[in-house]
C-alpha cells in the first residue's frame, strides 16, 4: 500500500482533507440557518455532502497546480504553489457559496454567520479553504520529507 500512496499523493490529500472538513462541518453546523430544524442523522448527511464537496475541491485545486507544476509539488512545497492551490479552492468555494445561498437556496447563513461584503460569502467557509488546506499541505509536506528518507518518494 505505501507505494500506491507514495505514487498518488492524491489518495493522501482525499483523506486527510475529508476528516478536517467533515469535522469542520460539524463545527460550523451551527452557524447555518438551514440546519436549524433538521433531524441530528439529516445534519450529519449535510456536513456529510459538503465535506465531500470540499475534497472534490481539494482535488480541483491539487490537479490545477500539478498542471504547472507536476504531480510531484507537494514534495517540493513552495509559496506559488501553495498560494496557487488556496486561490483555487477560494473562487471554487467563493463561486459555490453565491450559488447555493443566493441563487439555488440549498442553504442558508445563520445570524451569527459574518459574512464578506459584495460576495455575502460567509466567513466561516472561507476559513476553511485557508485552514484546512494549509494543515493539509503542511501534513502531506512532512511526509513526503518522511518517505524521502526512507527512499520513496512521489514521483
Amino acid at each position: 500500500m505505501k507505494n500506491l500512496v507514495s505514487r498518488y499523493p492524491e489518495i493522501d490529500l482525499v483523506i486527510l482533507s475529508f476528516l478536517l472538513h467533515f469535522a469542520w462541518e460539524i463545527l460550523q453546523s451551527p452557524l447555518f440557518s438551514s440546519l436549524d430544524d433538521v433531524s441530528h442523522l439529516a445534519a450529519i448527511r449535510v456536513c456529510l455532502q459538503a465535506a465531500l464537496g470540499d475534497v472534490v475541491i481539494g482535488l480541483v485545486a491539487f490537479w490545477a497546480v500539478a498542471l504547472l507544476s507536476g504531480r510531484q509539488w507537494i514534495a517540493a512545497l513552495n509559496w506559488r504553489n501553495v498560494i496557487a492551490f488556496l486561490a483555487a479552492g477560494l473562487v471554487i468555494t467563493v463561486f459555490l457559496e453565491y450559488l447555493n445561498t443566493e441563487i439555488l437556496r440549498r442553504w442558508t447563513y445563520g445570524a451569527d454567520m459574518p459574512t464578506l461584503p459584495f460576495f455575502g460569502t460567509g466567513l466561516s467557509p472561507i476559513l476553511q479553504w485557508i485552514i484546512v488546506p494549509l494543515v493539509v499541505l503542511w501534513y502531506l509536506k512532512r511526509l513526503a520529507h518522511a518517505e524521502r528518507r526512507q527512499g520513496s518518494i512521489y514521483p
